[in-house]
């Protein structure tokens, strides 16, 4: 079988079959190693921040490292960005139906973790 004209224009990598650079290229989560929810609730109430102050939440968000429910970047208070920041959990999962994304707060990428499993009954956002 011969080689396609980009094999030939842009030869692999012989060690790591990398065309390009693209995969060294391609950034990575440095945290992988702080997941410890790898089974999503079955329900949630809410933001538990928002619930506490009687704020409200636009999307939720699951801390991939302790299991705490905050409101994402789009909510008036931004509860998982801040647990984020004050617990140094850099980890959240999108608990939306039908969202399998994960976000790196510290690498500041999005992520899919397939060790994370279930779906998440979740209540409308007061928010619309």
């Amino acid at each position: 079988m011969g080689l396609t004209d980009a094999e030939r224009l842009y030869p692999a990598d012989p060690d790591t079959g990398d065309h390009l650079g693209l995969i060294s290229k391609m950034p990575t989560c440095t945290h992988l190693d702080r997941v410890r929810i790898t089974q999503l609730p079955q329900s949630v109430n809410g933001c538990e921040d928002c619930l506490a102050s009687g704020g409200e939440w636009l999307h939720l968000r699951i801390c991939l490292e302790c299991g705490k429910v905050g409101c994402c970047d789009s909510s008036p208070n931004r509860h998982a960005r801040a647990h984020a920041a004050s617990s140094g959990h850099p980890l959240v999962r999108s608990l939306e139906p039908r969202e399998e994304w994960s976000w790196c707060f510290v690498d500041d990428f999005a992520l899919l973790v397939p060790e994370v499993i279930g779906e998440t009954h979740i209540p409308p956002s007061p928010l619309g």
